[in-house]
């Protein structure tokens, strides 16, 4: 039987405040206690469910009848007056098959798991030069400035073929592109500066190709150069960004938590630990939204034709029943030791992250060499978040070794 809800409409939070900086806003768990399903408001003022149960997330993320098609009148949107930004060419993750799954086809051989595996050798590298910058001469750093950001900015653009140089263009126009407290004007034109700058670059590198991501899409005929810097954009905003921000927040956390930094140490346990992080963290606290194409049972309650979601991960990757059990602490607490491999932090579905091997493998790097290197690493200062992103994350992690 169908029920209504019976709780008031959730005005989605404007930024994360209050409760533990590692975990969701604590409106999120609060409202996720009272059902899997439940009555959110968007930003502009429309109404949307908000899908916190772990079933119920997977159910809208693999479910044909969830529209992630961001060109749907009613598609949900975070920031109010969004709607009039949205272009005929999104990226292809704002979009359902058969046009998503025919762009996503020509990048799936650059990230597999096999051709990441041949990357962590460069990755060591630059990890490792990364940190020899950091401590050289001095005892003291900011993480998220001297490590967490050069490292995944340094492999996106080596993997694009995006000038390094260009870093803090890129990195200035992803955080406005990001913050959820950008006016519609200053969205604009980020949005207009970086997809001028990638179309710029696919020109250059149609006439002069080299060995990388951008040169290949620049050389297809079935791309346009506006295609390609959609692709570009979304490559390289979330391969840098989200990356960052989890080596940061994972530092952090384990600064936190001495005693679970040997759980880095060993290769059998460092993979387990880094899904463990992946799941607790879940730096996309907003959740994903999609749009019903067809009224849909889901939770308790009839989802209708035309109504926004949001597929809350967060709250789905803090589920007890999927990832508590005897012998593991609380989900709301880093267990290193957790079997957290079903986590839901990269997604699920067809739209399932597509550069998840080259994050985990990031991360993994980073986080055993910096603690292998720096054993006597610990906090020096306030740390400060960034609370106001689309992507959490940290602006500042004083450290000393």
């Amino acid at each position: 039987m169908t029920t209504a809800p019976t709780t008031p409409a959730l005005p989605l939070p404007a930024r994360h405040s209050g409760g533990c900086p590692f975990g969701p806003p604590p409106a999120y768990p609060e409202v996720a206690a009272t059902g899997p399903v439940t009555r959110a408001v968007l930003p502009d003022g429309d109404l949307c469910w908000l899908v916190t149960g772990i079933a119920e997330v997977r159910t809208v993320l693999s479910d044909r009848r969830f529209s992630a098609d961001i060109r749907h009148p009613t598609f949900p949107l975070l920031i109010a007056g969004a709607r009039e930004l949205i272009t005929d060419n999104p990226d292809f993750l704002r979009l359902d098959d058969p046009e998503h799954a025919r762009q996503r086809r020509m990048l799936t051989g650059e990230f597999l798991v096999k051709r990441v595996e041949t990357l962590r050798p460069e990755i060591q590298r630059i990890v490792d030069e990364a940190l020899d910058r950091m401590i050289e001469g001095r005892t003291t750093a900011d993480l998220v400035t001297d490590f967490a950001l050069p490292v995944p900015s340094l492999v996106i653009c080596l993997l694009l073929g995006v000038p390094y140089e260009d870093h803090d263009r890129f990195q200035r126009l992803s955080r406005t592109m990001l913050n959820r407290e950008s006016t519609v004007e200053q969205l604009r034109e980020a949005q207009e500066e970086v997809h001028d700058y990638l179309r710029d670059l696919t020109a250059r590198k149609r006439a002069q190709p080299e060995d990388d991501v951008l040169s290949r899409l620049a050389a297809r005929d079935d791309l346009t150069p506006v295609d390609v810097a959609a692709m570009g954009v979304l490559l390289l905003v979330a391969g840098h960004e989200t990356t960052a921000n989890m080596i940061a927040l994972s530092t952090a956390l384990l600064l936190d938590h001495p005693e679970q930094i040997p759980g880095l140490a060993d290769p059998a346990t460092l993979p387990g630990a880094v899904e463990e992080l992946l799941r607790l963290l879940t730096i996309v606290h907003t959740g994903l939204p999609r749009v019903a194409l067809e009224d849909v049972e889901l939770g308790g309650v009839t989802v209708r034709a035309g109504e926004g979601v949001m597929a809350m991960l967060s709250t789905a990757n803090r589920d007890e029943a999927a990832f508590g059990g005897a012998g593991h602490r609380a989900t709301d607490e880093l267990d290193v030791y957790r079997d957290a491999r079903r986590h839901l932090a990269f997604g699920f579905g067809v739209h399932q992250c597509l550069g998840q091997p080259l994050a985990r493998a990031e991360l993994q790097i980073a986080l055993e060499t910096l603690f292998r290197r720096l054993p006597g690493l610990r906090p020096a200062g306030e740390r400060e978040f960034r609370t106001e992103s689309f992507i959490y994350g940290m602006r500042s992690l004083p450290v000393t070794w």
